[in-house]
C-alpha cells in the first residue's frame, strides 16, 4: 500500500505538507478519533481526503452545502480518486453510478449531506456500504448557538455509535464553547485527540475602513481588481441586488445571491461564480460554507458582519490557494446599533446574549485598532504574532492617534444629563450647539454641555461617537429607538481614572486613497500566466469543470514564474501529481516551452522524481550495452516498464535485479546497473 507521502505528491500534486497536515494525516489514518481546528485554507479536505485512501473501506464524509461537496467531488475524480456524492442535486443517473460503485466496493469517498441521515434506510445503506471513518466538515454547524448551526448535524454522533467507527471532525472557526459543544454531540463527550493550529493566513491582507459613501467605496474597491473573481457580503437581500447592478454598471460581471432567491437561480450563481474567471458575487451570508473556490482574490464586505468569527470564516474564503488575496471591511454607526439589536432582541438566554456582545467587541476593537490588525486578530484566538504583519492597512499606513480624553467625556456627559434617552444625532446637536426644535423642546440649550463641543465638526462627532460605540462604552438601546447609555467600562474615563486615545485619521474622515490591487505576478510574467489561464478555460470548458479543478491559480501562477521546459520540470510544480501530469501536462508545457518530447507512460509515472533521473541513466546504460560490453553480442534491451520497477525498487544486488529482469538481462546489465543504483 502506497504511503502518505506519496500519496500527496502522486494523488495531489504536492511534495510536502502544509503545518499541522501531516500529524493529522496520521492520526485520522490510524482510526483514532479527531478533532481538527484549521484555518481556513489551510488544507482541511486534505487531511480527510488522503486517509480515506489509506484505510480500507469507504469513508463517509458529511458536509453541509450540496456545492461544496459537488466542487470537492469534481476535484478528487480529476485527481484519479473514486468518489461520489448523493444529493437532491443529482440526476438519476448520477445517484445510479454512485450505488453501482458502492456496491462493486470501488468508492473511497462518499459524500452525504447531513439532512440525508433523517431517512431510516440511510444508516442500513451506510452500514452495508463498508464505511470504516466518518469525517465531519464544518464541524461548527453541530453547536445550537452557532452562526450556521444544522440541526441534523445532531445526528452524527448517533450514526457514529451504530457504525462504531472513528470520527474526524474539521472546522476553521470554534471558540472553546463551540469545541465543548463538539466533543459532546459529536464524540459523546469522550474528548477525541485535538489538533489546533494556526489561525494566521499571511497571504490575506487585511483592511477595515469608516462608511463614507459605501457604495464609492465597493465601486473604488472593485474597480482596483478588475478582472478578479471576489465577493461582496451585504447586510440585506436588497443591498446585494442594488450593489450587483451599481457594479455591472460600471463593467464587471456581476450577480446577486440571497436566501430569499429560486434554489435554480442560486444553484445557477454557484455555478457560473465557480466556472467563470473574474465573476463577483454581491450576496448575503447565504453564500456561505460551500464556496470551495480557490481562486477568489478578494472579498469585501459592506457591511459589518456578525462578529468576528463571522468575519474571519467570510474573509477566509479568499486566496485558499495560498497566492495573495486582499480583504475591506467598512463599518459605521448603524452597524452597530443593528448588530447589538439584533443580539438584544433574540431569543438567547443572557448568558449567551453576553458573550455574543463580547464576539462583537472583538470584532469593533478589530475595526478601531490602532495597530497591527494581524497582532489583534490573532490575539482573540488565542495567539501571538511577532512583530507587525506587514499585511495589513494599519502596517501599510500607521494612523495618527491623539488624546479623544476629553472629547469622550463630552459625550458621555452629554447623555447623562439627557437621561441616557437620546441617540448620537441629538446629543451631537447639543455638543456643536445646534438649537433644533428638538433641543429647543426639551430645553435642552440650557444644558451645561450645550455647545461645549464647537472644537469638531458635526462630522467629527460622528467619528467619535462611533469609535465610543466600538469601544463599548456606550451601547444603543434597542427598547428605546437605539438611545445611547453608558456602559461601566465607560465611568473610569468619565471619573478622571483613565484616559483613551483616538484615531485623527478616522476623527478628519480623510477621503481613502483609491485601493490598489496586488499583482499575482510580475509585469515580466503576466503575459504568460494569462496566456496559461486561456489555455486553461478551454480545457475546463471542454471538460465542463470548473477552471481550478484543472489547476488553480497558483499552480498556474508557479508555472509563469518557473517556465518548466520538459515533463519532469511541469511535475515538480506544485499542484501537478500524476494524474494531471499524465491528462494535461503537455497541453500546459506546449504554451511554455512549444512543442514537448514524447515520453513513454512508465517513464512520465517517475517525471520530476529522483526515480525518474535513475529512469534515464539505466537506459542510457543500456542503450551502450545493447550489443554487449564489445558491441558485438545479439541485441539485447529492457522493457520501459522494467527500467521503472528497477529505478522504484533498487534493488542492491544481482539476484534481486534478475529477479526484475530474468537472468539473460541481469547477466548483460547487472554490473552496470548495480553501478548506476549504487552511485
Amino acid at each position: 500500500m502506497a504511503d502518505a507521502p506519496a500519496l500527496l505528491r502522486d494523488v495531489f500534486g504536492f511534495d510536502a505538507f502544509r503545518a499541522g497536515q501531516e500529524e493529522i494525516v496520521d492520526a485520522v489514518a490510524a482510526g483514532e478519533n479527531v478533532l481538527a481546528i484549521m484555518p481556513t485554507g489551510g488544507g482541511k479536505s486534505l487531511c480527510f481526503q488522503l486517509p480515506a485512501l489509506l484505510r480500507p473501506g469507504v469513508t463517509l464524509v458529511v458536509s453541509p452545502l450540496i456545492a461544496l461537496m459537488r466542487d470537492q467531488v469534481r476535484g478528487l475524480r480529476e485527481a484519479g480518486v473514486a468518489a461520489g456524492a448523493l444529493t437532491s442535486a443529482n440526476t438519476p443517473e448520477e445517484t445510479d453510478a454512485v450505488w453501482d460503485a458502492l456496491s462493486a466496493g470501488e468508492l473511497k469517498l462518499l459524500y452525504l449531506a447531513p439532512e440525508r441521515l433523517a431517512s431510516g434506510g440511510t444508516q442500513r445503506m451506510l452500514a452495508n456500504a463498508g464505511v470504516s471513518l466518518i469525517a465531519v466538515d464544518e464541524a461548527h454547524c453541530v453547536s445550537q448557538w452557532g452562526h450556521d448551526f444544522r440541526p441534523d448535524y445532531l445526528r452524527i454522533g448517533e450514526l457514529r455509535r451504530a457504525l462504531d467507527v472513528p470520527l474526524a471532525a474539521f472546522t476553521a472557526t470554534a471558540d472553546a464553547e463551540t469545541q465543548d459543544e463538539i466533543v459532546t454531540r459529536l464524540f459523546d463527550g469522550e474528548a477525541p485527540r485535538a489538533f489546533l493550529r494556526g489561525f494566521d493566513r499571511p497571504n490575506l491582507h487585511l483592511a477595515f475602513q469608516p462608511k463614507d459613501s459605501p457604495r464609492r467605496q465597493i465601486l473604488a474597491f472593485a474597480a482596483a481588481r478588475r478582472g478578479q473573481s471576489g465577493i461582496v457580503y451585504c447586510g440585506t437581500r436588497a443591498k446585494t441586488e442594488t450593489l450587483a447592478q451599481a457594479l455591472r454598471e460600471d463593467g464587471h460581471p456581476a450577480l446577486s445571491y440571497h436566501g430569499g432567491m429560486d434554489p435554480e437561480d442560486r444553484r445557477g450563481v454557484e455555478d457560473r461564480f465557480a466556472t467563470e474567471d473574474g465573476l463577483i458575487v454581491v450576496a448575503t451570508v447565504a453564500f456561505g460554507m460551500g464556496v470551495d473556490k480557490p481562486d477568489i482574490r478578494w472579498v469585501a464586505h459592506a457591511d459589518l458582519p456578525k462578529s468576528i468569527e463571522a468575519y474571519y470564516q467570510e474573509i477566509g474564503r479568499a486566496g485558499r490557494d495560498g497566492a495573495p488575496a486582499e480583504t475591506l471591511t467598512l463599518f459605521g454607526p448603524e452597524d452597530i446599533r443593528l448588530r447589538r439589536s439584533q443580539i438584544d432582541e433574540g431569543n438567547a438566554p443572557p448568558e449567551r446574549r453576553a458573550a455574543d456582545h463580547g464576539r462583537l467587541n472583538a470584532l469593533l476593537g478589530l475595526a478601531e485598532a490602532m495597530e497591527c490588525r494581524r497582532k489583534s486578530l490573532l490575539h482573540y484566538f488565542g495567539e501571538d504574532h511577532p512583530g507587525d504583519c506587514g499585511g495589513c492597512d494599519l502596517c501599510d499606513s500607521p494612523p495618527e492617534t491623539f488624546d479623544g480624553t476629553e472629547a469622550v467625556r463630552k459625550a458621555l456627559s452629554a447623555a447623562l444629563r439627557t437621561g441616557e434617552s437620546f441617540g448620537a444625532g441629538h446629543l451631537i446637536d447639543i455638543l456643536i450647539g445646534n438649537e433644533t426644535d428638538k433641543v429647543r423642546q426639551r430645553g435642552h440649550e440650557s444644558l451645561p454641555t450645550f455647545g461645549v463641543g464647537r472644537d469638531l465638526s458635526r462630522g467629527q462627532w460622528q467619528a467619535v461617537f462611533r469609535q465610543i460605540m466600538g469601544r463599548d462604552l456606550m451601547r444603543p438601546d434597542p427598547e428605546r429607538h437605539g438611545a445611547l447609555w453608558m456602559t461601566e467600562a465607560a465611568r473610569p474615563i468619565l471619573r478622571g481614572e483613565d484616559t483613551i486615545r483616538l484615531r485623527r485619521d478616522t476623527i478628519d474622515r480623510a477621503k481613502a486613497t483609491r485601493p490598489q490591487a496586488k499583482a499575482l505576478v510580475s509585469e515580466e510574467h503576466a503575459p504568460m500566466l494569462a496566456a496559461l489561464k486561456a489555455r486553461r478555460r478551454a480545457l475546463a470548458e471542454e471538460a465542463r469543470v470548473p477552471a481550478y479543478v484543472i489547476f488553480p491559480d497558483r499552480t498556474l501562477i508557479e508555472m509563469a514564474e518557473a517556465r518548466p521546459e520538459t515533463l519532469d520540470d511541469m511535475a515538480r510544480i506544485s499542484g501537478v501529481g500524476a494524474k494531471k501530469l499524465d491528462r494535461y501536462g503537455r497541453a500546459f508545457l506546449e504554451v511554455i516551452a512549444g512543442e514537448v518530447d514524447d515520453m513513454h507512460p512508465a517513464r512520465q509515472r517517475l517525471a520530476g522524481r529522483e526515480e525518474g533521473t535513475l529512469f534515464d541513466r539505466l537506459h542510457a546504460m543500456q542503450t551502450a550495452l545493447a550489443r554487449g560490453p564489445e558491441g558485438t553480442d545479439k541485441p539485447l534491451s529492457c522493457s520501459a516498464a522494467q527500467l521503472a520497477r528497477v529505478a522504484e525498487a533498487r534493488p542492491r544486488d544481482h539476484d534481486a535485479l534478475a529477479r526484475i529482469l530474468g537472468d539473460e538481462r541481469a547477466d548483460r546489465f547487472g554490473t552496470a546497473f548495480l553501478g548506476v543504483l549504487s552511485d
